[in-house]
């Protein structure tokens, strides 16, 4: 895969949405337009610090002029978010990416159902739009701890969609997925965005509940360590250029890929942003990646070089 060119942008406005959380409103320079994209998708944001940082769009992909985005202030931030919340001014210019879609809507299903948690509200709430404007048949349960950490309310109510909120002070505790979740029809297609321990609950909910048709959008990294068969050394070869590299221990595909010159596009380097995804044409991989289902993993044509592995002595990129 090619390295995309960036974008600039200027800061049109920022927004104050929920407690903690902050709307940025990005607009292209002079006559140029933005590429379009679809419900679900993420764009990276090059800061003035130097940091690379992924967030969701939230607005209509009807609406090309612009993109806009919204971020959590973390409080274990390591300085992404903390650089947008305190420093970020209207009227900034600043690289950013084209679209990537890791979580795309599946417009064929009979109903959907969006699990949001906190932040997560975004890329499900442009969903959650999608869905409506189209007129399938779709919910929305939007959980937070608090209502008034919780972005976007007004609008959502403004959608006349199916809605369900559980908050967890005026609840009394978090909630339970298997509670909110079951009696669905096996055609159901179900998508959830938010924190770490959320997804993880709603992957094993729908496993346990036999629902084929689940799918995350994660911007945390998931903790995978290498399979008991990765090996530590192997052979890449690069079928376009001709080239074969070796892959030593300790380093990364993705950076024997850089240091042997090769222009492949990546951000996080921790295998949730999917930017550096890499046709696979032979080899076994070993997958540590947050962004393939299983079924895509189990099909071996793909991997994110960032953090996956080999299992076999030989692998075959598309490069």
């Amino acid at each position: 895969m090619c390295k995309s060119p960036l974008l600039t942008a200027r800061v049109q406005s920022l927004h104050y949405e929920a407690e903690g959380i902050i709307s940025v409103e990005l607009r292209p320079l002079g006559d140029t337009q933005f590429p379009a994209f679809e419900a679900g998708a993420h764009i990276d944001l090059h800061l003035a610090n130097g940091l690379v940082r992924s967030y969701s769009l939230l607005n209509a992909p009807s609406d090309p002029g612009r993109y806009q985005v919204g971020i959590l202030r973390d409080r274990n931030s390591r300085g992404g978010s903390e650089y947008v919340h305190s420093q970020l001014r209207v009227g900034m210019t600043l690289s950013i990416s084209a679209p990537r879609n890791n979580f795309q809507l599946d417009l064929s299903a009979p109903h959907s159902v969006l699990v949001a948690g906190g932040i997560g509200i975004t890329p499900i709430y442009c969903m959650f739009r999608q869905l409506l404007a189209l007129g399938k048949s779709a919910e929305l349960i939007y959980c937070a701890r608090t209502r008034q950490e919780a972005a976007l309310v007004v609008a959502i109510d403004g959608l006349e969609g199916s809605v369900r909120y559980h908050f967890n002070d005026e609840q009394g505790l978090p909630p339970d997925l298997g509670d909110y979740l079951t009696d669905y029809p096996g055609d159901t297609h179900f998508y959830c965005c938010g924190p770490t321990p959320m997804l993880d609950a709603f992957e094993s909910t729908c496993e346990r509940l036999g629902y084929a048709h689940g799918h995350v959008e994660r911007f945390v990294a998931l903790e995978t360590v290498a399979s008991d068969d990765a090996l530590s050394h192997y052979r890449v070869e690069l079928k376009k250029s001709g080239r074969t590299l070796e892959v030593q221990a300790g380093l990364s595909l993705l950076e024997v890929l850089l240091e042997a010159g090769c222009d492949i596009d990546h951000s996080c380097r921790e295998g949730v942003c999917g930017s550096c995804e890499t046709r696979v044409l032979e080899g076994e991989i070993d997958h540590r990646d947050g962004v393939l289902t299983k079924a895509e993993r189990a099909a071996n044509r793909s991997m994110m070089v960032c953090v996956s592995g080999c299992k076999s002595q030989r692998l075959v990129l598309d490069l």
